[in-house]
C-alpha cells in the first residue's frame, strides 16, 4: 500500500501539471487568436489583393503610311527607341516624281489665275468700247431721224406743187427715193445699235465671269491655287512619310519586315511597346470588390525584381465584365448540373511613372496587387 500511494501521488502532480500547461496554451491561442483579430480588424481588413495581376501597355501598332520596296531598317527586336526615331526608310522616287507634278500643276494654276486678274482689265477695256459703240449707234440714230424728218418735208412741199405743175415727175420721185434712202438709213442705225447694246451686255457677261473667278480673293487664296496646293501638301507629305518614324518612346517588338519586301498602305511592320506608359490589370474576386473605387494607392510587387522593390499605383477603375464574359466562348450553363463559380473582375492599375523609370517593365508580366480600401 506504501508503494501505491506514492505512485499516486505522483501521477496526480503529472497530470496537474499537463492541466496547467494545456491551460498556458490555450491561453496562448486565445491571446493570438485576439491578436491576430484586432490586427486584422485595423490593419489588413483595409486590403485586398491578388497575385492574379500582369502588366499591359498600350502597344503602338507601325503600319506603312506610304507604298514601295523598303529601302533601310535602322532597328532590330528589342531596341530601344525615341518618339520620332526613324525606323523604316521606304523608296521615295515614286513619292518625289508626285511632288514635282504637283509644284508644276501649282505654278500653272498660279499662272491662270494671274491670267483672270489680267483679264479683268481687258474686260473693262472691252466694256467701255461696247459702250462708246453704243453712244456712235445713238448718234447715228438721231442723225438718221433728222434725215428722214427732212425728206419728208421735202417730199411733202414737192407733192403740194405738183397740181401746179412746179414740180415734175422726177422731182418728186427723186423726193420720193430720198425718203426711202433716208428710212433704210434709220432702220441701218436702230440695228447697229442693237447689235451694239448685245455686244456690250455679252462684254458684261464675260467681266462679270472672270470676276466671279477672282471676286474678294488675292492670287494665293483663289480656290483653284488653293486646290493645287492641297495636292502639293499631299504630295509632299506622302514623301515624307516614306520615312516611318517611332509614334512613341519604347522597345520594338514583333518587328516582321525586311528590306526589299514591297509594302502597301497599312502593311503591318513592328510594334512600339511603350514600356514607360505601362499599366497592370489586376484580376480580383467579385467578392473582394465591394469596397474598390478608382483613386485608392495600390502597392505592387513584381516576380521580376522580388518583393524588395515596390512599385506604387492607383485604380483607374473596374472592368465593363469579368474576364470570362469577354471570352471566345463565354461559360452560360443553362442546365441543371450548375455550379457557381467566384469570377473575377479585371482592375486597371495606373504606376508611378518614377517607379516604371527606375525599374522598366515588360508586357506579361506577373504582379501582385495591395490596394488599400480603406482610403
Amino acid at each position: 500500500m506504501s508503494d501505491q500511494q506514492p505512485a499516486s501521488n505522483g501521477q496526480a502532480v503529472a497530470n496537474t501539471k499537463r492541466r496547467r500547461q494545456l491551460t498556458l496554451l490555450a491561453g496562448v491561442v486565445a491571446v493570438g487568436v485576439v491578436a491576430y483579430g484586432a490586427w486584422w480588424l485595423a490593419f489588413d481588413s483595409h486590403y485586398v489583393e491578388t497575385d492574379d495581376a500582369y502588366v499591359g501597355a498600350e502597344t503602338a501598332q507601325v503600319t506603312a503610311l506610304s507604298p514601295g520596296p523598303v529601302a533601310k531598317i535602322f532597328v532590330v527586336e528589342t531596341q530601344a527607341v525615341k518618339a520620332g526615331d526613324p525606323l523604316v526608310v521606304i523608296d521615295d522616287a515614286d513619292a518625289r516624281i508626285a511632288v514635282a507634278q504637283a509644284e508644276a500643276a501649282l505654278g500653272q494654276a498660279e499662272r491662270k489665275v494671274k491670267g483672270y486678274f489680267a483679264s479683268d482689265t481687258a474686260l473693262a477695256g472691252q466694256f467701255e468700247a461696247r459702250q462708246a459703240d453704243v453712244a456712235r449707234a445713238d448718234a447715228q440714230i438721231t442723225a438718221a431721224r433728222s434725215d428722214v424728218e427732212r425728206a419728208r418735208v421735202d417730199l411733202s412741199r414737192r407733192q403740194a406743187l405738183v397740181g401746179e405743175g412746179a414740180v415734175s415727175g422726177d422731182e418728186l420721185t427723186t423726193a420720193q427715193n430720198r425718203l426711202q434712202n433716208a428710212q433704210a438709213a434709220l432702220n441701218v442705225a436702230q440695228a447697229g445699235r442693237a447689235q451694239a447694246l448685245a455686244s456690250r451686255d455679252a462684254a458684261i457677261g464675260a467681266r462679270e465671269v472672270n470676276t466671279a473667278l477672282i471676286s474678294g480673293v488675292s492670287v494665293t487664296e483663289n480656290p483653284e491655287v488653293k486646290a493645287a496646293q492641297a495636292r502639293l501638301d499631299a504630295a509632299r507629305l506622302t514623301l515624307a512619310r516614306t520615312v516611318v518614324r517611332a509614334p512613341t518612346d519604347g522597345i520594338v517588338a514583333r518587328k516582321s519586315v525586311q528590306v526589299g519586301q514591297q509594302v502597301a498602305m497599312g502593311t503591318p511592320m513592328m510594334a512600339v511597346v511603350p514600356t514607360t506608359q505601362a499599366y497592370v490589370d489586376a484580376n480580383f474576386k467579385e467578392v473582394q470588390l465591394d469596397k474598390v473605387v478608382p483613386g485608392q494607392p495600390v502597392i505592387l510587387t513584381s516576380d521580376l525584381y522580388g518583393g524588395g522593390v515596390k512599385f506604387h499605383g492607383k485604380v483607374r477603375g473596374l472592368a465593363g465584365g469579368t474576364g470570362s464574359a469577354f471570352s471566345l466562348i463565354p461559360a452560360q450553363n443553362a442546365s441543371g448540373n450548375w455550379i457557381k463559380v467566384v469570377q473575377r473582375v479585371p482592375v486597371r492599375i495606373v504606376l508611378d511613372p518614377a517607379d516604371l523609370a527606375n525599374h522598366p517593365l515588360r508586357v506579361g508580366l506577373s504582379m501582385k496587387a495591395k490596394i488599400d480600401v480603406a482610403k
